[in-house]
């Protein structure tokens, strides 16, 4: 099954073009509509007299028990966790070698905390809280659902409160993205078995039929970052992809990978500088430059809905690397402190960002759409 998405060159310039769906009209350029005050205004009315709104309830209710249901199944257990940390999980990227602010060049949401002189943070994922609790013996698996936000304008395929599901183990990198692949599958599946009518509102019975293969092996292409840009560079020669770095690799050219390749894209390798601090590095490549053990899973015709890495475990390594990383290292002495445990063991982890999936699945034009309230940059409406 394809995305909702195509890449195209227009007139010397990128664009995203939508396809359509049952509901939906092709979109020629999806990216001139902007999020806007008015369609905060418009959605308590549209939540009443739209059927999307009642098509979307069931599926985000089928994809909340099918989680839960497929995590109970792999003996993950689901953990109650804060929403408010001094730790970002994804401070610091570096590019050509510059350490960024972490205040200044990050992107979490600050607030006050009663009369404390420093501010904290909204979490941008529960990651480290979920590395915590595989502290406590005989928990191997846990997972959490709950809110993420992103100090980041929403667009067509972004928003900056989300829901999140994510997952960490005691297990290596390769068990990890058969984890991750293994959820999607499960949650596809189980919607199809139970929420035909609902999918059917926007996917033709082709499109319903195609969705219950879309993620067998066949389907999924796995390659390194740097092949991947070689791929893009030998399609359109623009020189920016001949630069091993994720600076030029953005919604744009995840669609258009997932075109030429035709199917689902694993990237892998990225820039150990470029990602969050606590990935491990895991190797230099042939060229000799350092990538990490991470993985990302993009949809056909759409975008990474899946970012997924093992855990640095090394207490020296960690401590440095959020050195060269700029972070405050008192915030961050709890998470450092982890791996001098002795009992400590190795994890890896991923998250699912659930709204993108439900953009992919029901192929809708924007994500403020996959959601019943969204978030952006605007004050909250309703």
């Amino acid at each position: 099954m394809t995305g909702p998405f195509s890449a195209r060159i227009r007139d010397g310039k990128k664009i995203v073009e939508y396809l359509g769906n049952r509901q939906y009209k092709k979109i020629h350029n999806v990216s001139a509509r902007a999020f806007s005050k008015k369609i905060l205004k418009e959605r308590l009315d549209d939540l009443v007299t739209n059927k999307h709104y009642y098509h979307l309830h069931k599926i985000d209710n089928s994809i909340f028990l099918a989680a839960t249901e497929y995590f109970h199944k792999l003996g993950a257990e689901w953990c109650n966790l804060p929403l408010t940390t001094l730790m970002i999980s994804s401070p610091g990227e570096v590019y050509a070698g510059k350490k960024l602010d972490y205040t200044t060049d990050t992107l979490p949401i600050e607030i006050s905390w009663f009369n404390n002189h420093k501010r904290i943070f909204l979490t941008e994922s529960s990651q480290f809280y979920l590395e915590l609790r595989l502290l406590t013996k005989d928990v191997n698996k846990v997972f959490s659902i709950y809110n993420s936000f992103r100090k980041e304008k929403a667009d067509f395929s972004h928003l900056a409160e989300f829901q999140h599901i994510e997952f960490e183990g005691k297990m290596d990198f390769n068990n990890n993205v058969k984890t991750a692949i293994s959820f999607l599958k499960y949650i596809t599946k189980y919607l199809i078995r139970n929420n035909s009518d609902d999918l059917f509102y926007y996917l033709t019975k082709k499109e319903i039929k195609l969705l219950a293969k879309t993620f067998d092996n066949e389907n999924i292409i796995e390659l390194p970052l740097k092949e991947a840009l070689k791929i893009l560079y030998s399609e359109t020669k623009n020189t920016a992809y001949k630069k091993f770095s994720l600076k030029n690799f953005g919604s744009w050219e995840e669609i258009k990978l997932t075109e030429i390749l035709k199917g689902h894209v694993i990237i892998t390798d990225f820039p150990v500088d470029e990602i969050p601090f606590y990935h491990n590095t895991s190797k230099r490549d042939q060229d000799g430059d350092l990538v990490a053990q991470n993985a990302d899973v993009i949809l056909s015709g759409y975008r990474e809905v899946i970012g997924s890495g093992v855990r640095i475990s090394d207490s020296v390594v960690l401590a440095e690397k959020a050195r060269a990383f700029n972070l405050p290292l008192k915030d961050y002495e709890p998470y450092l402190k982890t791996r001098r445990f002795k009992h400590y063991q190795k994890t890896a982890g991923f998250g699912f960002g659930w709204q993108r999936y439900v953009q992919w699945l029901l192929r809708l034009p924007y994500i403020w759409d996959a959601t019943h309230i969204p978030r952006g940059q605007y004050l909250p409406k309703p």
